[in-house]
């Protein structure tokens, strides 16, 4: 008898079946989808899909529950796609071309003015193939951790030796006053830069202030100010090293950038230098349970990975970004 397959958004006529199939996800988000924290319990995920903060698509073989999708249109311009998973990672391949079929079905009308980003996390990477029916493109992203127990890390960064600021150049951390400058700073660093290809807000001055002041206001995580790196030249910023922190222990660089007349002399390592340092401080003080640093850059970006190495950053991972671009009409049969 031949298997019937339905691919829907989620009702609450759901909700008790489902629950062990997002408990699957759970148990092995962190070691196979390489989350940094375990997801949220069922409870408040179910909350978080009630309040339309996410939205969860399940696919449905013979009425029975096996896989899902989940995406948001609330948190940025784009349509972010956070997750594709299989009940024991089973006939991954096959039930992901149900679900994407049906996600793009359901986001066809936002398509037309957002793109849609997927981080292909952990052993969702397997899944490039089916995803490139769909239109998507792809970049090598890495994944680069500094860690705050590991005396590698440290004694690397010990070793650093660093000249003296040019002349005019000066360090300082962050300050409300510098927000105007720091999205010039960001717009500038971030146009051409192979993020904005799957969030566009990096074009915009407006979008660039959505980006920013959700970074300094808490929005994606809680802000370091203190750790953020501000570089002055003739007391005017010019270049940012901003941090944040997940989950009370990770630490994590959302924004890096410098203006392009003052790249190229060595001042990034300065920044970088200057917020880990502040880190350890912190944590060696006990003012903050930091057990690492992360950030992430393009896996063909030899300048950046070359500076992270120099700070005492390894390597982790990488995975594929991929992000379909604005079409305003698009179709796409499942083959």
């Amino acid at each position: 008898m031949k298997t019937v397959f339905e691919a829907r958004l989620i009702t609450k006529e759901d909700y008790t079946g489902f629950e062990a199939i997002y408990n699957d996800f759970k148990e092995i988000a962190v070691d196979e989808y390489k989350f940094e924290l375990p997801p949220i319990e069922y409870k408040e995920f179910i909350s978080a899909v009630e309040k339309d903060l996410i939205k969860c698509i399940v696919l449905f073989e013979d009425s029975i529950p096996v896989a899902f999708l989940i995406y948001t249109t609330s948190i940025s311009e784009a349509v972010e796609l956070n997750i594709v998973h299989s009940y024991k990672m089973e006939n991954v391949s096959e039930r992901s071309k149900y679900l994407i079929k049906e996600f793009m079905r359901q986001t066809q009308m936002e398509r037309r003015e957002k793109v849609v980003c997927y981080p292909m996390l952990g052993s969702q990477k397997n899944l490039i193939n089916e995803v490139a029916q769909f239109g998507f493109k792809f970049i090598g992203i890495v994944v680069l951790r500094f860690m705050m127990f590991n005396t590698s890390s440290r004694d690397i960064l010990e070793m650093q030796n660093i000249p003296e600021l040019p002349e005019g150049y000066s360090l300082s951390e962050w300050k409300d006053e510098y927000y105007g400058y720091a999205v010039d700073i960001i717009r500038e660093a971030f146009d051409n830069s192979a993020d904005a290809l799957f969030d566009p807000r990096f074009k915009s001055d407006s979008g660039v202030r959505d980006i920013l002041t959700k970074v300094t206001e808490d929005v994606y995580a809680e802000f370091l100010p203190q750790a953020s790196s501000v570089l002055l030249y003739d007391d005017e910023p010019v270049g940012i090293c901003l941090m944040n922190l997940t989950g009370g222990s990770i630490a994590n660089i959302p924004l890096f950038g410098m203006k392009r007349e003052h790249q190229g002399k060595g001042l990034a390592k300065h920044l970088l230098q200057k917020s880990v340092r502040k880190l350890i401080e912190m944590t060696d003080k006990g003012e903050k349970p930091i057990t690492e640093v992360n950030t992430t850059t393009e896996t063909n970006n030899f300048k950046a990975l070359s500076l992270y190495r120099n700070i005492g950053f390894k390597e982790d991972y990488n995975y594929p970004q991929s992000y379909l671009p604005i079409k305003p009409e698009v179709s796409h049969s499942l083959t």
